[in-house]
């Protein structure tokens, strides 16, 4: 089970490709350092997890929906929802302890973003991330970074998706 000042992701895809991979271990990682947890609650349980998602120790994975793991605590439970009157603050943490995500997980407005931010492939190809991105100091993006020695991040899935040719994406 997943413990207090939880954000919880319920994945229903029976796959879990690369993108999603990179976001949820950079996800993992950053509750991890800020002293909170991240937890994957997997549906249906034949879902297929990349082994570097099954090897980050920041991220607890549930094979149960939450309402079946927050049972007991579903009055701590906080569903966020894009179409809410109220936006989340930071007072609602002494409210709520498990914060559950859906969809495109949107940043809260005193956290600086970037929308549709435009990546360059080489020197004549560039591309236009459909996204909100958190931004850095220099006003970049940023996007989860080195995920195997093999994969180096998000930057390089996209420059493999635009060497990919029609054939190649149906």
């Amino acid at each position: 089970m997943c413990d207090q000042n939880t954000y919880v992701v319920e994945h229903l895809d029976p796959e879990c490709g690369p993108w999603s991979t990179l976001e949820y271990i950079a996800i993992a990682k950053e509750s991890a350092n800020s002293g909170a947890q991240f937890c994957l609650s997997l549906a249906p349980q034949g879902s297929e997890l990349s082994e570097p998602l099954r090897d980050c120790e920041a991220l607890k994975i549930e094979y149960r929906s939450v309402e079946d793991v927050y049972r007991d605590r579903k009055h701590r439970v906080c569903l966020l929802d894009p179409a809410a009157k109220e936006e989340l603050s930071p007072k609602d943490k002494d409210e709520f302890d498990i914060f559950v995500f859906g969809g495109i997980l949107a940043p809260l407005n005193d956290i600086p973003y970037i929308d549709h931010p435009e990546i360059r492939i080489d020197e004549h190809e560039r591309t236009e991330m459909p996204f909100r991105y958190v931004k850095d100091t220099r006003g970049s993006p940023i996007m989860p970074e080195v995920l195997t020695p093999v994969s180096k991040g998000m930057i390089e899935l996209i420059k493999k998706d635009s060497e990919k040719g029609f054939g190649d994406l149906l």
